[in-house]
């Protein structure tokens, strides 16, 4: 049978049009998102008609592209086109996370491949770890990358949560191959993004963190370090609405401040210290 008197054609022969075997076509069936035009009665078979097949074919793309079969009646049946748009959209990203997915997985692999990662030490052979350069190199380059995203404008959500990450796995490779001013600076880091996130408890935890270094080893700290740390508790406190302890903190920094050498290195603590909102100042 190739075509029924109301025009109807079987499964195999809309297989064979559309590019999709009859298994896709009974899959998309169950899923709601390719119905049959109508069904046999008496031989059960499934019957599409030639309006379907611009369907099928954007179904067929769609899946190509890697959308789940759960999404792609979404699209298709979206209200308008913007509906549309932000479904397409969502598939786009999606593919990103999987593109970059697939990369560190390649590299993985390639890293294998050249034998500079073992897949399964016998005890014998060391695991490859980084060494104390490169994890100076990695500290380095994530602080300064936590730096742009707090000095760009318009941050997304995404790039807030990158540069949290970003300033903790910074301070971790400082725990490991740096100095006490090293991992003091990265503490203070770390308070400073959550204070920007308005998140004042761990901001105060890592400020006094940053405070406990710069008292543990006062020879080993810059003369900005001490004034700085005041400068992260100042904050954190008035985000956490102790306007007494930020002010107390605010006056400590002050005094600090005023025993850095370097003219800039001051006025820079200074105008941090400044741009401090305490309730009630």
């Amino acid at each position: 049978m190739t075509m029924t008197a109301d025009g109807l054609m079987p499964i195999g022969r809309f297989a064979r049009l559309v590019g999709l075997s009859q298994k896709a076509l009974r899959l998309y069936h169950a899923h709601g998102v390719l119905v049959p035009a109508a069904i046999d009665s008496v031989s059960g078979y499934r019957l599409y008609a030639a309006d379907q097949i611009p369907r099928a074919e954007a179904i067929r793309r769609l899946r190509r592209m890697g959308m789940a079969l759960t999404d792609v009646g979404g699209v298709l049946d979206a209200p308008d086109a913007d509906a549309r748009r932000e479904r397409l959209l969502a598939l786009r990203r999606g593919l990103g996370r999987r593109a970059a997915e697939t990369q560190v997985a390649m590299e993985a692999v390639q890293r294998l491949i050249e034998g500079r990662e073992i897949l399964m030490p016998d005890g014998s052979t060391p695991v490859p770890v980084l060494d104390e350069a490169a994890r100076r190199r990695l500290a380095a380059d994530l602080f300064n990358r936590v730096w742009t995203l707090l000095d760009k404008p318009a941050r997304t959500p995404e790039e807030d949560e990158e540069m949290l990450h970003a300033a903790h796995a910074s301070r971790h490779h400082w725990g490991e191959v740096g100095t006490a001013p090293r991992r003091a600076r990265g503490e203070w880091q770390c308070s400073r993004v959550y204070a920007v996130l308005g998140r004042s408890e761990p901001a105060l935890h890592h400020a006094r963190r940053c405070l406990e270094i710069c008292e543990s080893a006062p020879d080993e700290m810059a003369d900005f370090d001490l004034p700085f740390a005041h400068e992260a508790l100042a904050r954190a406190h008035a985000l956490a609405g102790d306007a007494g302890e930020a002010r107390r903190h605010l006056a400590l920094g002050e005094r600090a401040a005023a025993s850095i050498a370097d003219e800039d290195d001051r006025e820079l603590v200074r105008a941090d210290l400044a741009s401090i909102e305490i309730p009630g100042r």
